[in-house]
């Protein structure tokens, strides 16, 4: 799914006017029936709506809204000043609004008077996308007194005081909903770390913008869909072989972190490794031969890996627990530099490459990094925010050529081509040690299956999330571990072939 600019929202409604020749009164019309059906499907019509109508297109929302609810069945009061002027469309709705004698219209100071009650709902129509500027002043103060008050809160397309495209100032006064119901698509605010808590549980409401304007305007930035999924994943063909997928081995563990080689080479195997070796040393051989019987075990060393000997026909990722010792440090710039295919690294792999990013330029071509934001700071230097951040990740994809996970609560699948993919699958139950060493194990295995770099990084992100949603779901947040994620993943291959076969 693209994510679209503010501005190009507005061109693509301007597009959809046009070419399916309707009003703009119209596609306000649906956007309201869209949010009207929301809330009547969840709240009993005993439920108290207040709905706070700015000026703009967004309070032309929120005025249809409130004519709409109103006719279900709720007791609908309205506020906003009067005195302003009103955009074309959102005037037209206003007084509609007041030709019905059930819907109360009060002025924002009215709603001081009001008793607090927690069986309300707010609904905030103030500004939408088409804010641009810092709100402060007597409006500030209002959202201010709209996020103590109590009962549920919903932003129509976006809270106000949030811009859609970027980072608010520090200090910025927010609505802060319970529900957001944006309009066709993500806004880019709603996906990084400091704007979408914000929003809270959000929700799309297809208001049928035309579809050839997406096909028209591709965006360089779009979030990962199930479409997306089904046309990258490869069902596998009855007359495959194990040599048909592929031959990964994963360079992991020193004494005391085996468990990290155990991880990464488990989830290589339930990813499809066809052939899978692990590269450790010897202190962690018992333990491998016993927990992963699957993988054929390669000395790298007695308590560390001292050593890199990897065929150039195998795919490699590097970097779970091995450490940062000087030998393990010189076994692997040794082999990174004779290495021409690419590679998966992470973890330590990377925090050596941190120590001298001179040693950036002999990372091959095409390969996959995956830090999370430390390790992303000590590679590329500090930003004041994750906006900033993925900036910087787009510049060094490009110089460096190669793929950037960048590890976040929407983690961002960075190209070396300037596009970038927000995978949303994923829960806070996976922000424990050893879930980035399962993603090692999954990328890779992908990687040496022949997914192109790119699907690999995708498919292999977008199936690392979703074995963690299918693990939360069984044991919680709370209690799922990085081992449960791993043993889901046979779950979601099942998922996706009853999908694959119900396709064709």
């Amino acid at each position: 799914m693209n994510i679209f600019s503010a501005q190009k929202i507005y061109e693509w409604e301007k597009f959809t006017l046009q070419q399916d020749k309707i009003s703009a009164l119209q596609l306000m019309e649906k956007a309201a029936k869209c949010c009207c059906t929301w809330i009547s499907d969840r709240f009993q019509t005993s439920t108290e709506i207040y709905i706070f109508c700015g000026s703009g297109n967004n309070a032309g929302d929120g005025f249809a809204l409130a004519r709409l609810l109103c006719q279900t069945g709720f007791n609908v009061k309205v506020f906003t000043d009067s005195s302003k002027k009103f955009t074309e469309e959102a005037e037209l709705n206003f007084q509609r609004c007041k030709e019905i004698s059930g819907i109360e219209i009060q002025d924002f100071s009215a709603f001081k008077q009001l008793k607090n009650s927690e069986n309300s709902i707010i609904i905030d129509a103030l500004f939408g996308l088409g804010l641009n500027r810092k709100i402060e002043g007597e409006i500030a103060a209002f959202i201010d007194l709209l996020n103590d008050f109590p009962g549920t809160k919903i932003a129509l397309d976006l809270p106000s005081g949030l811009f859609a495209d970027g980072n608010q100032e520090e200090d910025a006064v927010i609505f802060q909903a319970d529900y957001t119901l944006t309009f066709q698509l993500l806004k880019k605010s709603m996906l990084h770390s400091e704007t979408a808590p914000f929003c809270g549980e959000i929700h799309i409401m297809d208001i049928e913008l035309n579809r050839e304007f997406c096909q028209e305007n591709p965006s360089d930035e779009n979030t990962i869909d199930d479409r997306l999924i089904q046309n990258i994943y490869k069902p596998r063909k009855n007359f495959s072989h194990k040599g048909t997928f592929g031959k990964s081995v994963l360079v992991a563990g020193s004494f005391g972190k085996i468990g990290a080689a155990v991880l990464a080479t488990k989830a290589a195997l339930k990813a499809g490794s066809g052939l899978t070796f692990v590269l450790a040393p010897k202190c962690g051989y018992e333990i491998l031969q016993t927990t992963c019987p699957e993988a054929m075990f390669i000395s790298g060393g007695e308590n560390e890996i001292e050593n890199i000997k990897v065929e150039d026909e195998y795919t490699v990722g590097i970097g779970p627990g091995i450490g940062t010792s000087s030998a393990t440090e010189q076994a692997f710039l040794k082999f990174l530099k004779t290495s021409k295919k690419p590679l998966v690294l992470d973890a330590d792999a990377l925090n050596i490459l941190a120590k001298n990013p001179e040693n950036f330029q002999f990372i091959p071509k095409d390969s996959i990094i995956t830090p999370h934001r430390k390790e992303f700071e000590r590679l590329f230097g500090k930003t004041q925010n994750s906006f900033e951040r993925t900036v910087l990740a787009q510049k060094k994809a490009a110089e460096m050529g190669i793929f950037i996970v960048l590890k976040d609560h929407h983690t961002q699948i960075i190209t070396p081509f300037g596009t970038v993919f927000y995978n949303l699958t994923g829960n806070p139950g996976m922000a424990k040690g050893g879930s980035g060493d399962a993603l090692l194990g999954i990328l890779t295995a992908l990687l040496a299956q022949n997914y192109s770099p790119q699907n690999a990084t995708i498919f292999g992100v977008w199936l690392h999330g979703k074995a963690g949603d299918f693990a939360a779901e069984k044991f919680s947040q709370e209690a799922m571990l990085p081992s449960d994620l791993i043993n889901e993943l046979g779950n979601v291959f099942k998922a996706l072939n009853k999908k694959s076969s119900q396709e064709t």
